[in-house]
């Protein structure tokens, strides 16, 4: 009788995972984009779904575990339900989806479910691949968690493991799991020494208590609320583990609020379970629940903006996904679009540079390396200069978004644009081409342009493929900084970069509060600085814009300088008062003052 009891539980159990499974590939490969439509209906059922078969699975362990089910079909159960919870943060970009799915894949590996006793699984490639895919999934997470212990001692693991099977099953090739293991090594290696402080938005940081008053008296005719972004990268060549490029990967980082400490830490409650034995039942338990992803949510923070983001996509996918979030954003919203892309076929990033030898300490030898103006360095970019002024050639007016060789087909214009600043738009290009995009199409937008190339102090010292600096001033501003002038935080000069962040702390409390006293601001501006977001991101732009206006030569300043549209006030300018002291005093702070055209105003 108990034979057949287990063995009824077992074919029950079966059905529920082909049900489950079948409901599960129908979200499997949902677009991350678009609000509208049936895709949170079937999310719940899928939910839904996978806790019925792990009450179940929790409920009849035992009938199961005779009936010879294994640790591993566990394991890749629970795998399902943190890949479950992932979809459901690259959809809505809430938090608390993505600490669920942290916890599922922590209590897998915790608990060893693919590395069970069973003495078959060892040699089973279709086990082995299961938890192959298991560790880059987790790796992913705790990259975007910024677990970065976790992501060391997964590294360590995972290495293993592909050593293991390499032995095991010498009939196979490995390469694309050791291509993996080659993208997490060099992902982690590039921000190695510039973890200063969070790249999220943290309240106790990045909100100035002093400028508060005149952040709330602000108020424009129409005042927008940032709802969605769309962030694009296509570099040849550029660091990325998975579909995560390192630019893109900053920009996450940078939409988001940082959780509070206390929000993260979760009681444990510990129960018997009908056969006697002690369950947890605290967050990591694995019990699912949209009941209990719900008492996730930090009530003390706002909604984070969604974010789709675009992995080397084609045009026509480009102008899909930006023509669904523009036809469902709600009235009076903003979108954020962010371009990182090469102005011409067959380039790499914008802040890949070629070494030109040792480091250049003073302003002479400097004036000599800036104006190298070799074909890759500058990019491709077709320009004269008229009146002073920049004018790039028609035909160059683009990004690239394609493999290599040439067509129009690869080809993003800025016309392509202008159906789409019928709604509100915050356009970030980051390219050695961004300047094409300085002409003015269709409704006025917020408008961020990048340099045309990247300035380093000492260039031979800049790690070739770290990203864009662009992208790193406006996630990162104090990293950036310094590894513009070639500084290399560590823990031991902790009170060093704790006394620069009050420094440009405070200046973003005297810029804000001179944003929001201006009666010169454009309205563009005006209907987006209430937002904590733009208003942090507008803030950084104009500390890279200053900071790059006095270390670059002034002959030099074109290709260097960073642009906006519509521009800023003039009491934000780069040499304005304001600003120019703060610069000066963040460069005395780092005793490279002499690096810097301060005298030169």
């Amino acid at each position: 009788m108990s034979d057949d009891n287990d063995e009824h539980a077992l074919q029950t159990f079966r059905a529920l995972v082909e049900s489950s499974d079948r409901k599960f590939a129908r979200v499997r490969d949902a677009p991350t984009y678009g609000h509208r439509g049936s895709q949170g209906h079937l999310f719940q059922k899928v939910f839904k779904a996978y806790t019925r078969l792990w009450k179940f699975q929790q409920d009849n362990r035992a009938k199961l575990v005779r009936s010879g089910l294994n640790r591993w079909e566990i394991g890749e159960i629970a795998s399902r339900i943190g890949q479950l919870y992932f979809s459901q943060y690259m959809r809505t970009s809430e938090s608390r989806f993505l600490i669920e799915a942290y916890v599922f894949y922590e209590a897998i590996l915790s608990r060893r479910y693919f590395q069970g006793s069973e003495a078959s699984s060892p040699k089973d490639l279709g086990v082995r691949s299961k938890e192959l895919r298991f560790y880059a999934r987790f790796l992913l997470v705790s990259l975007i968690l910024n677990r970065f212990d976790m992501v060391k001692h997964l590294m360590d693991q995972f290495v293993a493991l592909i050593d293991d099977c390499r032995s095991n099953f010498r009939e196979t090739n490995f390469k694309e799991w050791k291509q993996v293991v080659q993208e997490i090594v060099r992902f982690t290696k590039v921000d190695k020494g510039f973890s200063v402080r969070p790249m999220r938005y943290c309240a106790t940081i990045d909100t100035h208590r002093a400028s508060l008053p005149y952040v709330a008296r602000f108020h424009a005719k129409r005042v927008l609320k940032f709802h969605d972004a769309l962030l694009t990268s296509y570099h040849r060549n550029e660091v990325k583990f998975a579909e995560l490029t390192l630019d893109t990967y900053r920009m996450i980082q940078c939409l988001e609020w940082e959780p509070r400490v206390s929000f993260l830490q979760r009681h444990t409650v510990i129960k018997p379970n009908e056969n006697g034995e002690l369950m947890d039942h605290s967050v990591a338990s694995g019990i699912i629940d949209l009941n209990l992803a719900a008492d996730m949510t930090d009530p003390t923070m706002p909604p984070n903006p969604r974010k789709a983001t675009l992995y080397r996509p084609t045009i026509t996918r480009f102008m899909a996904v930006m023509a669904t979030i523009c036809e469902e954003l709600p009235p009076d919203s903003v979108v954020l679009v962010y371009l990182s892309a090469s102005g011409k076929a067959g380039l790499t990033n914008v802040s890949q540079m070629e070494n030109s030898g040792s480091g250049v300490s003073s302003k002479y030898s400097r004036r000599k390396v800036f104006s190298q103006t070799s074909h890759e360095q500058n990019s491709g970019t077709s320009e004269s200069l008229s009146n002073g002024k920049s004018v790039l050639s028609c035909d160059d007016n683009y990004l690239w978004f394609g493999p290599k060789g040439n067509g129009g087909s690869n080809n993003l214009y800025p016309g392509d644009l202008i159906p789409f600043t019928r709604k509100p738009l915050f356009l970030i290009v980051d390219s050695d081409n961004s300047h094409a995009f300085k002409a003015e199409r269709g409704e006025t937008a917020a408008l961020f342009l990048s340099p045309l190339r990247p300035l380093f102090k000492n260039p031979s010292d800049v790690n070739l493929h770290n990203g864009s600096q662009f992208t790193f001033f406006l996630t990162s501003p104090l990293s950036a900084f310094c590894q513009m002038i070639g500084l290399f935080p560590n823990e031991a000069d902790t009170d060093i970069y704790s006394e620069a962040e009050n420094i440009l702390t405070n200046a973003f409390t005297e810029w804000e509060i001179i944003l929001c006293s201006t009666t010169s601001m454009d309205l563009v501006w005006a209907q987006m600085i209430g937002d904590p977001f733009l208003r942090r991101l507008i803030l950084r732009f104009i500390f890279c814009r200053s900071v790059v206006s006095f270390l670059c030569p002034p002959e030099e300043s074109e290709q260097y300088l960073p642009f906006c549209l519509p521009h800023l006030p003039n009491s934000v300018a780069p040499k304005s008062e304001a600003v120019r002291s703060a610069v000066m005093q963040l460069a005395g702070h780092f005793d490279v003052a002499d690096s810097f055209y301060f005298t030169d105003t």
